[in-house]
């Protein structure tokens, strides 16, 4: 199963490797530069520090921007789900407040926590938070009652319930979230990163877009695209490992 799937994997990048360059024959190399250039200026860009430092910087804002929604969002919505008098309570606040596009407030979290790190990190948590959020709730109220019967004739607590049975309920899918939540991440750090920075892969991308060096802006895509893949597999072999229960 495991080779099967890099299989896939390695058909697919091979088929979309032939449709670049197909596309690069049609459109002309000045406008998409072909697989091979692009490959030859990313092996040169691998053996230069500066390109490591725009690809560590991004990839620690992503990192610290997933963590942050995770351990704020999760629990809130673990007991949002399992407690039905704060689900009133909070639920007009979540339905008002989800659909606001939480990027129109960037410049209002930059004035408020910096141009650093700090400020793009807090942004891209705020948007992954309501993902997680309603997931993690959604999938806790779908809980079988008579689970719940069940744990307190045993004699459970209220952290045997937790532990025993609203963390595995609510556990695929929150990482069925979490994958989701990486593609919108990365969008929102490539934003992020094109202004008021010093470092990162949407300054590298941007820069060399300015400078009509189309070979290296695709680099920087490539890079990008790298990041929110390998984020995407651990989210899925976590997924595969703890909630192993699925499949038995």
């Amino acid at each position: 199963m495991k080779n099967s799937r890099w299989l896939d994997y390695a058909l697919t990048i091979i088929v979309l490797t032939i449709l670049w360059y197909g596309a690069s024959l049609l459109l002309g190399s000045q406008l998409l530069p072909d697989p091979l250039s692009v490959l030859g200026r990313l092996l040169h860009a691998v053996r230069e520090e500066i390109f490591w430092e725009h690809t560590a910087v991004s990839a620690w804002r992503l990192a610290a921007a997933l963590a942050l929604a995770f351990m704020t969002a999760v629990p809130f919505g673990l007991v949002l789900g399992s407690n039905e008098r704060l689900d009133r309570i909070f639920a007009p606040l979540i339905y008002l407040s989800y659909p606001i596009p939480k990027i129109v407030l960037l410049p209002i979290i930059l004035m408020l926590f910096g141009l650093g790190d700090l400020g793009k990190i807090i942004l891209i948590s705020l948007i992954i938070f309501f993902q997680l959020l309603i997931t993690t709730r959604d999938a806790v109220r779908s809980l079988d009652r008579e689970v719940v019967y069940a744990l307190q004739s045993l004699g459970g607590n209220r952290w045997h319930f937790y532990r025993h049975v609203v963390w595995p309920v609510a556990l695929p899918g929150i990482f069925t979230s979490l994958r989701i939540s990486t593609g919108t991440a990365v969008a929102v750090l490539f934003f992020v990163e094109s202004i008021s920075t010093s470092r990162g892969l949407g300054l590298y991308l941007i820069d060399a877009w300015g400078r009509a060096d189309y070979t290296t802006m695709f680099v920087g895509i490539i890079a990008l695209s790298a990041i929110g893949i390998v984020l995407y597999e651990a989210f899925d072999v976590m997924e595969r490992r703890l909630c192993a229960w699925k499949n038995r």
